[in-house]
């Protein structure tokens, strides 16, 4: 599989914020980044036959994002994102919509044969359309041992089960969740009372992952390997808004291991990205060459 393909898959939607409407959904946020160090990404996702729909399209095709997007009878995916004092969003889901109904078609089977890295998460899997396609694409995908399956867990709301998440555990092979995410995850399966470390041993070891990537906002971040442990600082930056910055934190990781480089060098290209994009509006700006050059 020379061709490496990355794929995110789930949400295409428009967060609309204070200033007015930004594309968004991690899917998008992290297929874009992706393709920004140079490897071949896709999102895969759907939206409506409407006004809103046709605009995504148009924003990804002036990205240069390569995307397999079904145009389906329900509205394009909305999201009110209100920012707090410290810029950290907080969101309103709209619910019943195209990215909840993504059909599994003859061509996502043919693309998921020749798929290389996967990034998915929870929240396209609150609808069991989206839920089975997301498995089936899954399964379809090849059995190597450098081939990636990440959740990138993503609790939004109240839209995650414990059935969904224990799943999603069990088909991925590298996991990606903050702080607070592992708290409530340890509260749901019943590890409380030690330490987020020690719980990320239990879920690497449990689920048998590749790693296990945990990050703490300024508090830093962690990749986790069978008997090894990374740790980066997070850099003080002027930070404009965190939207989108892990869903870069991931494509940037991803795209570093999918190059050949170590975890350590991953770990910190990704910490250095995501701390770029947090300097900047939007989850998707053009980052500079300072970064893209280091694959």
């Amino acid at each position: 599989m020379d061709n490496t393909i990355v794929v995110g898959m789930g949400e295409a939607l428009w967060d609309v914020l204070p200033e007015g409407k930004k594309i968004g959904g991690a899917p998008a946020n992290f297929a874009y980044h992706v393709s920004q160090f140079g490897l071949n990404s896709r999102v895969v996702s759907a939206v409506g036959n409407d006004k809103l729909g046709a605009e995504i399209l148009e924003n990804f095709k002036e990205k240069n994002l390569n995307c397999i997007i079904e145009t389906i009878p329900y509205p394009t995916g909305t999201v009110q994102v209100e920012l707090d004092a410290e810029g950290v969003p907080c969101y309103e889901i709209k619910e019943g919509v195209a990215w909840d109904n993504i059909p599994y078609t003859v061509t996502l089977q043919e693309l998921a044969c020749h798929t290389r890295a996967i990034c998915f998460g929870s929240l396209a899997q609150r609808s069991v359309v989206s839920r089975e396609t997301i498995n089936r694409f899954l399964d379809a995908m090849p059995e190597e041992e450098n081939v990636l399956k990440i959740f990138d867990i993503n609790l939004r709301q109240n839209f995650y089960t414990k059935d969904i998440l224990c799943n999603s555990f069990q088909r991925c092979n590298v996991l990606k969740i903050n702080d607070e995410e592992l708290v409530t995850v340890s509260r749901m399966f019943g590890y409380p009372g030690i330490d987020l470390q020690d719980k990320c041993w239990i879920l690497l070891a449990k689920y048998n992952l590749k790693m296990l990537i945990l990050t703490c906002g300024v508090n830093g971040s962690y990749v986790f390997t069978p008997g090894k442990v990374s740790f980066v600082e997070t850099p003080k930056v002027e930070v404009a808004d965190t939207v989108g910055a892990g869903d870069s934190f991931t494509a940037a990781f991803v795209s570093a291991i999918l190059k050949g480089k170590s975890v350590p060098e991953a770990h910190k290209l990704a910490v250095d990205t995501s701390a770029f994009v947090c300097t900047q509006h939007g989850a998707m700006p053009i980052l500079p060459d300072e970064l893209k050059s280091r694959l």
